[in-house]
């Protein structure tokens, strides 16, 4: 991401940044508050990003969070399912 961002300007930059930080924000939060988002499927658990129409898809293993996918909202429900 940052090397796309660095030859598009400063305001593709900033966006990106913009959407890193809340992207990282989100994923912390759900690390520590794991039970705090609904499930999506089976054991997985959907975060919404409040600024872009972005998710990422979680499980819990033991005591750990496992990111599976970051998509789009309008991606198909199934991608990236197929990982573990």
């Amino acid at each position: 991401m940052r090397s796309w961002t660095i030859t598009n300007g400063p305001a593709t930059r900033k966006l990106a940044q913009d959407f890193y930080r809340e992207l990282r924000v989100f994923m912390l939060d759900a690390a520590r508050r794991p039970d705090r988002y609904h499930f999506f499927k089976a054991d997985l658990r959907r975060v919404n990003l409040k600024r872009f129409p972005y998710h990422f898809l979680f499980r819990v293993v033991g005591d750990c969070v496992r990111l599976l996918v970051v998509r789009h909202h309008r991606r198909h429900p199934d991608y990236g399912l197929e990982r573990e």
